[in-house]
């Protein structure tokens, strides 16, 4: 059975990150974590005030603290609910640990990571991608789907190929997580220089037989001109509402044109779940 992480920020609980995390884990017959990330030093209040203003700081931050860990519990609690309702498998982790670290760590040990993609497990608040998120897709070591602020049921596949080995692993693991989606249609959406004079997939008798096998009923887009542009005008005119699969998130990635920033300019331009995969 697979297993899969819904990673939490219990004062700003995601309800779109819950609501896709069910949706996939019943799609892919999984075991969902509940990840509850409860850093030290983040508190929901402002603990230099309280020090600082406060007659009696200790009472004053033993109150709030009651109060933060109350937060922090009905979120939990409402998770358990709503997997219950759901009828599927799922478990809770209460990691009071630095926040990224622990979810790097944990990561190791699970098939997929589900975040929203305004986490910053801070009070402060960022726009896509955070500083939080850069940092910790960098590092991740299992793939990663990184959801809007709300939920949209999927009804579309959008898989990136640029012919590099990123692309194609990320579009190898998203197929054995959710090889299965029913009914759903796959597309294969691919960019080429403009110099180039035909519109053949890279390795066009390869990938096609690789994708038939995974994905039988996919169809094929090819443009030419500039990735970023291509990509972004192809993804704005859809109706549907489309998960994105792509590779490479590392600091250290080459392909052409998944670099680290592509990731960055679709969390930022788009509001559709990512599916972000590296293979080094």
């Amino acid at each position: 059975m697979k297993k899969f992480l819904a990673a939490f920020d219990g004062f700003k609980m995601s309800k779109s990150t819950l609501e896709y995390a069910i949706q996939l884990t019943k799609i892919a017959d999984a075991h969902l974590v509940g990840v509850f990330l409860d850093e030290f030093f983040y508190r929901n209040y402002n603990l230099y005030k309280v020090l600082t203003t406060s007659k009696n700081p200790d009472k004053v931050i033993k109150e709030l603290d009651a109060k933060d860990k109350k937060k922090r519990d009905e979120a939990a609690i409402l998770f358990q609910k709503t997997c219950e309702k759901a009828k599927i498998k799922f478990s809770i982790h209460r990691d009071i640990s630095f926040v990224e670290q622990e979810l790097q760590h944990e990561s190791m040990f699970a098939d997929l990571v589900i975040i929203n993609e305004y986490e910053t497990f801070a009070k402060t608040k960022e726009g896509p991608p955070t500083h939080f998120m850069k940092d910790f897709l960098a590092d991740v070591q299992c793939p990663v789907l990184v959801v809007p602020g709300a939920f949209k049921k999927i009804d579309k596949i959008v898989l990136l190929y640029d012919g590099g080995p990123s692309s194609i692993y990320a579009i190898k693991m998203f197929s054995y997580l959710f090889g299965n989606l029913p009914d759903v249609p796959v597309e294969v959406f691919t960019v080429k220089d403009r110099s180039l004079g035909t519109l053949r997939l890279p390795d066009n008798k390869l990938m096609r037989e690789f994708i038939k096998r995974h994905f039988p009923k996919a169809t094929y887009i090819i443009n030419k001109g500039d990735a970023e542009k291509q990509i972004l005008g192809h993804l704005r005119n859809y109706k549907e509402n489309e998960l994105v699969v792509l590779g490479a998130y590392r600091r250290s990635e080459l392909s052409r044109w998944f670099k680290t920033s592509m990731a960055d300019v679709l969390m930022k331009e788009l509001d559709t779940p990512l599916f972000i995969a590296h293979n080094k």
